[in-house]
């Protein structure tokens, strides 16, 4: 696949024009190939009195309504994220992923039954010409390779949707095969092969649209990703410098892709620009070596928040540092700190002060200033360590 000069990645990290004009090539190549394969197999399965070609035939004739459906998801599917749709419209894909299953779901019901009723009733059995066998084998050659070329152009995508289409077309192979065998088996004066076949190829195409249905599905109720590639996650952000230890991972599926959510614990006196280096470091890693992921949004932890006192009903600076000013009031150096460093840990607003140099003119008026700081505060309950330093 070639990029254009006008190609751009979305703020989802995906080239939309990309998915979009790979998506259409393929599925118009795909279409073009099935309308062949549907007039062929209609026309021949009736004229030669096969009724798994005939069978065959509306197979292939809801992958080419399938096509259409594809061709319309793909281009609102692959539009980039906007205002009223921050995370893309993968969404498209999926549901355009569970209508294609439900017409496979229902078109391989009606042939079952009526493949089903012929069986029981010997006088409604076809006697198939060998135009039909012909027909059956030419459409697995196209089939297969219809099959191989999308699947290829779905993994380069990580398309769901247009991976359940390459399904459609190696489902349509399969029932040709089947068609084959039937067929061959009632010209060899085994009667009822012809309807069996039918029957055979019903279900085939009903399993596949259970099994796309049902992937589609989870997608929609937000399932996470499996087990293993939560673990490989989770080993890779261990091993991303400064992430001390990673908790509360969550992740969801959307469209081939996958969002991932995550809190890092950091150094508990790192600064926030370097925690928010690490942060997007996490964020880069996981985009650069996890296929399917394609956004992480990084919560940054100073500690074990799971098994540490919560700090979340602490005060704000500006309540704090009113409450400090009060305590300190009328202390040497008070009105003119340089600098004050609040640290929420345990539960407790840990504060380092820094005040200018001259304040303390020697050695034991600094230290008898530190303990001065500390002892002032040692009334609120908010407030944990306190540690004084002149610069």
């Amino acid at each position: 696949m070639q990029t254009s000069p006008n190609d751009s990645i979305g703020p989802d990290g995906i080239n939309h024009a990309l998915r979009y004009r790979e998506t259409r090539r393929i599925t118009v190549i795909g279409g073009v190939t099935n309308v062949i394969l549907t007039v062929a197999k209609l026309v021949g399965g009736v004229a030669g009195h096969s009724q798994s070609l005939v069978a065959d035939g509306i197979h292939s004739l809801t992958d080419l309504v399938g096509d259409f459906v594809v061709l319309w998801a793909a281009r609102h599917t692959h539009r980039a994220a906007d205002e009223d749709h921050p995370y893309g419209h993968g969404r498209i894909e999926t549901v355009a992923t569970v209508a294609l299953s439900l017409l496979l779901l229902a078109i391989g019901v009606g042939i079952f039954i009526d493949a089903g009723s012929r069986l029981f009733n010997p006088e409604a059995l076809l006697e198939p010409d060998a135009l039909t066998l012909l027909i059956a084998v030419t459409a697995v050659g196209m089939k297969e390779a219809m099959y191989f070329y999308t699947l290829r152009v779905a993994r380069a995508l990580k398309s769901p949707m247009l991976h359940a289409n390459a399904w459609h077309h190696r489902s349509d192979s399969i029932s040709s095969v089947v068609v084959i065998i039937g067929v061959g088996g009632t010209l060899a004066g085994l009667e009822y092969l012809d309807a069996i076949a039918a029957v055979g190829v019903a279900l085939m195409i009903a399993k596949a649209g259970g099994e796309f249905g049902w992937k589609a599905l989870q997608e929609l109720t937000d399932t996470a990703l499996a087990p293993e590639r939560i673990d490989h996650i989770q080993k890779v952000i261990g091993g991303i410098s400064g992430v001390k230890r990673a908790h509360h991972l969550r992740t969801r599926t959307l469209a081939g892709s996958a969002f991932v959510d995550v809190h890092i614990q950091v150094g508990a006196r790192l600064s926030v620009s370097e925690g928010h280096q690490i942060a997007e470091a996490v964020r880069k890693q996981l985009v650069r070596d996890i296929d399917e992921v394609c956004d992480v949004v990084v919560h940054i932890d100073a500690e074990d928040d799971e098994n540490e006192a919560p700090c979340d009903n602490l005060p704000l600076r500006d309540e704090i540092s009113s409450r400090l000013q009060a305590c300190w009031a009328g202390l040497q150096g008070a009105d003119c700190i340089k600098h004050t460093t609040l640290h929420y840990l345990g539960g407790k607003i840990h504060i380092d002060v820094v005040l200018p140099l001259e304040v303390a003119a020697t050695p034991q008026e600094a230290r008898t200033l530190i303990v001065q700081y500390a002892q002032r505060v040692s009334g609120e309950p908010d407030v944990g360590r306190v540690g004084v330093s002149f610069g």
